[in-house]
């Protein structure tokens, strides 16, 4: 009995990446576009597809590789022949009414390539705009952002100088203060001396008779 693993790639997984990839090289789109496109589908990542192409399901697919390389050349020599670079301007400027009075005219390369212009350069007509928007909000909040910046500088620089200011004067006080310590120390020490020189006197008193005698 064969064992089948759970991420083995499945008939309809090849099938899958082989008509995504394909898609992509008729497009004129990159492989790597193909792989996370392929990847968001069956839920694998754009590297696990592109091993998978390459080892295995693009040699089955030869014939129809080289097919899609021929359409896609023949997609670009259309562009080059509908000269779309060089007329991006003027159909910048085209009306949609031009558009629908030719609706009843066979559909080419060629019309197909303009339409899609047009409606690329409306679509980044609107998203220039709206990018024009955000990069003026942008500088706006920007231009806040460094008044803002200003003005906590300005806050430290005061912070500071209030900072210096304190440290100053608790110096000051504290020198203060050791030089009072100081001066209560030595009125203690003087105090003290004054007391024992007081002790050590000779004391006399007056008997009932008139004379003096020492006292111990």
């Amino acid at each position: 009995m064969t064992v089948v693993r759970q991420d083995a790639w499945s008939e309809e997984d090849d099938l899958i990446l082989a008509e995504v990839t394909l898609r992509h090289i008729r497009e004129g789109s990159t492989q790597l576009a193909a792989f996370e496109e392929v990847g968001e589908k069956i839920g694998r990542t754009a590297a696990a597809c592109g091993f998978r192409w390459n080892s295995c399901v693009r040699k089955k697919y030869d014939a129809a590789i080289s097919i899609a390389k021929a359409q896609r050349q023949k997609r670009n020599q259309f562009r080059k022949q509908a000269g779309i670079g060089s007329a991006v301007t003027s159909v910048a400027t085209l009306d949609t009414a031009d558009i629908g009075s030719s609706r009843h005219e066979p559909v080419t390369e060629e019309s197909i390539s303009i339409d899609a212009v047009i409606r690329f350069l409306r679509q980044w007509k609107g998203t220039y705009q709206e990018m024009s928007r955000q990069i003026r909000n942008l500088e706006k909040e920007l231009k806040e952002k460094d008044e803002e910046l200003d003005d906590l500088r300005r806050d430290k620089e005061q912070l500071g100088k209030e900072i210096s200011n304190v440290q100053t004067d608790y110096r000051v006080v504290n020198d203060d203060y050791k030089a009072l310590i100081q001066i209560m120390d030595r009125a203690r020490k003087l105090a003290f001396l004054v007391e024992e020189e007081e002790e050590q006197k000779t004391r006399f008193k007056m008997d009932a008779n008139g004379n003096l005698e020492r006292i111990d």
